[in-house]
C-alpha cells in the first residue's frame, strides 16, 4: 500500500501541473493538489517500513487525509455534473480539477479500506 500511496501522490502532483498549465499558469491555487501529493509521497515513504505498527500508522494517516480531501471537494462533483448539463461556472478548469481530485481521493480511500479489511482477515 505504500507504493500505491506514493503513486497517488504523484497522480495529484500531475493533476496540479495539468490544472496550472490549463489555466494559463496564472492561478497558483491550481497547485493545491500538489501540496496534498507531496504529503502523500512523504506518507508513502514513511509507510514503506518493515515495522507493521509504523506502516499501519502512516497508512491510516494517509487514508484519513484522503477522506478529508474527498469530503472537502465533493461539491465540485455536483458542479461538474451540472456543467455537463449546461451550467456555466466562472472557472470551469477549477471545477474539473477539484472534481478529479475528489474522484481520485475516493478511489484511493476505497483501495485502502479494502486493504485494511484484507489485512484484518489475514490476522484473524
Amino acid at each position: 500500500m505504500a507504493k500505491l500511496t506514493i503513486g497517488f501522490g504523484v497522480l495529484l502532483i500531475l493533476l496540479a501541473i495539468l490544472g496550472f498549465v490549463s489555466t494559463g499558469s496564472t492561478h497558483p491555487t491550481a497547485l493545491i493538489p500538489a501540496g496534498f501529493g507531496i504529503l502523500f509521497i512523504v506518507f508513502g515513504v514513511l509507510a514503506d517500513s518493515p515495522d507493521p505498527k509504523r506502516r499501519m500508522l502512516w497508512m491510516h494517516i494517509s487514508v484519513t487525509l484522503a477522506l478529508l480531501a474527498f469530503l472537502s471537494t465533493i461539491t465540485a462533483d455536483v458542479q461538474a455534473i451540472k456543467m455537463s448539463h449546461g451550467t456555466v461556472y466562472p472557472h470551469p478548469a477549477a471545477v474539473l480539477e477539484k472534481a478529479a481530485m475528489s474522484l481520485f481521493s475516493l478511489i484511493y480511500v476505497l483501495f485502502c479500506v479494502r486493504s485494511f479489511i484484507n489485512a484484518r482477515v489475514k490476522r484473524a
